[in-house]
């Protein structure tokens, strides 16, 4: 009867060690923003040699955070509300005749949710003439 005893202390001190394996407290983190989506661009065209200027992008579901690309690099973006960013858009950026594709990216998860990538929209067209 010891050993039986003994084994049945070892069952409960396993089981009560197994109980607290499944305790998980609650992570923080920011979920990913879904994609957003352009519906303009203001201007939506400019002279080649021009001066810099701020682009306008109107369109839906812009989370804080959010990024303007232009040609594929970023530029420096202000978040005016979840329709609305600015761009700074350099002499530079417009300095020859191109089509530019401008895109949005939203942030990424942050946290327990870091793996979540940022969502873009698709792409739409700025003229440089």
């Amino acid at each position: 009867m010891h050993k039986t005893g003994l084994l049945l202390l070892l069952l409960l001190l396993l089981l009560l060690l197994g109980l607290g394996c499944g305790y998980s407290s609650k992570g923080s983190g920011t979920v990913a923003a879904g994609a957003p989506a352009i519906s303009q661009l203001t201007p939506n065209n400019t002279a080649a040699g021009g001066a810099a200027f701020t682009l306008t992008v109107i369109g839906s579901n812009f989370a804080s955070g959010a990024v303007v690309y232009w040609n594929g690099g970023t530029r420096t973006t202000t978040f005016v509300s979840s329709s609305k960013l600015t761009a700074a858009i350099s002499a530079a950026d417009i300095a020859s005749a191109a089509t530019v594709l401008v895109h949005v990216t939203n942030p990424g998860g942050s946290g327990i949710y870091m793996n979540q990538p940022g969502q873009s929209s698709a792409t739409v067209n700025f003229t440089v003439q």
